[in-house]
């Protein structure tokens, strides 16, 4: 089904992509269904009795907004990492493939006996912080005892 690994990356992006703009959707529409219901606002002579009768659907409308906020936010990182999913995948190759370089070897000199000899590389040596420390405590001592 999948030739590559690549094509399962991006066919992973696409369905994340999709699923965070179906949540963004159905959290517009919503949004867009309870601003368009109906409010009616409260007319009463008492005002005590009018806070104490919008104080229940305020509540209820900070509950929802708050929800259609959440649902908002949790759709909105579902389509950034669907994104971020599609533009990491890795990169195939494009055009014609080149054959790999190779690094052009020096024209070996040959000696008047007619044999090449290879030229080495300088060796590396690595010495340990500790055999540092105490090299010079032992020539100290070295140099006392002659």
């Amino acid at each position: 089904m999948f030739k590559k690994f690549r094509d399962k990356i991006a066919l992973s992006g696409v369905t994340v992509l999709c699923i965070g703009v179906a949540l963004l959707i159905f959290t517009f529409f919503s949004a867009y269904g309870f601003l368009t219901s109906d409010l009616s606002p409260i007319s009463t002579q008492d005002l005590v009795q009018t806070f104490g009768e919008a104080l229940g659907p305020l509540i209820a409308a900070a509950i929802h907004i708050m929800y259609l906020g959440v649902m908002g936010w949790i759709a909105s990182l579902i389509t950034i990492r669907g994104v971020t999913i599609m533009t990491h995948a890795p990169k195939t190759e494009t055009g014609v493939p080149q054959a790999p370089q190779t690094p052009q070897q020096k024209p070996q000199t040959q000696p008047q006996n007619g044999k090449a000899t290879p030229e080495k590389e300088p060796e590396m040596m690595v010495i340990p912080l500790e055999e540092m420390e105490q090299q010079p405590q032992t020539q100290k001592k070295t140099k006392r005892s002659s």
